[in-house]
């Protein structure tokens, strides 16, 4: 009844989609920023967007008038899903009612704890953004990367982290973590990209580059959680599968609370 549970609560009904957050009319160019929700305190999902190295249509965007942003991927739904999780299974006050897009040099970040960045294989940044960035982690942030996969995908993240944390390392990481145990037990990595025959793999950086003190992102390379949490329930996603993104990304969320 638990699995059932995840895959089934994590569902939002089509009119309730489209009551949650409107798609802009075609021709408009986005005022992201309406879009958002008043900061109040409470958890509230935050997705970073960015000057992406292409733009598009269609794939795993759209929402924004068709076009494809690379950051903006299963938005809002995975947003919405994972956080009405969180709220219908931890005490933790939850906002479910909507979530942020935000620059990733908006002084508003520094209000969240967590943010949540994905197709970073795209990304591309300016001094600018890499000193806010490394502003933001140092002081307590937390980044969850996502949605991206193969080795120049992989290459153009190292890049852009080396510009925001320049004597950082990224790492893989095992099982044992903290962060895989801060809700969820989760015992084994042992996963495949849910499209690509690949391993997946969890990967990390440190503060100051000691494993003993606190992750500053968790980077899930060939790997697609969010695709998961948009699907769940919908026959589209197993539901194993789409358990198993909801307890990362709940363990992600109360990792980054209590650290």
């Amino acid at each position: 009844m638990a699995l059932l549970f995840l895959a089934d609560a994590g569902v939002m009904p089509a009119v309730a989609q489209r009551r949650w957050r409107e798609p802009p009319q075609p021709g408009k160019e986005p005022n992201f920023k309406e879009f958002n929700v008043a900061y109040d305190g409470r958890l509230t999902f935050v997705r970073l967007r960015f000057t992406p190295d292409r733009l598009g249509w269609g794939g795993g965007g759209g929402f924004f008038d068709g076009v494809n942003y690379s950051w903006d991927h299963d938005y809002p739904r995975a947003d919405h899903h994972l956080m009405t999780i969180m709220r219908e299974l931890t005490a933790t006050a939850v906002r479910d009612s909507g979530s942020d897009i935000l620059a990733v040099d908006d002084p508003e970040l520094f209000k969240y704890p967590i943010a949540y960045m994905c197709e970073v294989g795209h990304w591309t940044i300016t001094d600018l953004e890499a000193a806010s960035l490394r502003a933001y982690l140092l002081k307590g942030g937390f980044l969850i990367f996502d949605d991206f996969a193969g080795e120049r995908a992989l290459s153009n993240f190292a890049d852009v982290m080396r510009r925001v944390l320049p004597d950082g390392q990224i790492v893989q990481l095992e099982a044992s973590h903290p962060i895989f145990h801060a809700f969820f037990e989760i015992d084994s990595l042992n996963y495949q990209h849910p499209y690509y025959d690949v391993p997946s793999y969890f990967l990390g950086m440190f503060e100051d580059n000691d494993p003993a003190k606190r992750l500053l992102v968790i980077i899930n390379y060939n790997n697609d959680v969010g695709e998961s949490w948009e699907w769940s329930g919908t026959g589209f996603i197993p539901i194993d599968l789409s358990n198993t993104a909801f307890r990362l990304g709940v363990n992600y969320l109360m990792y980054a609370m209590t650290h």
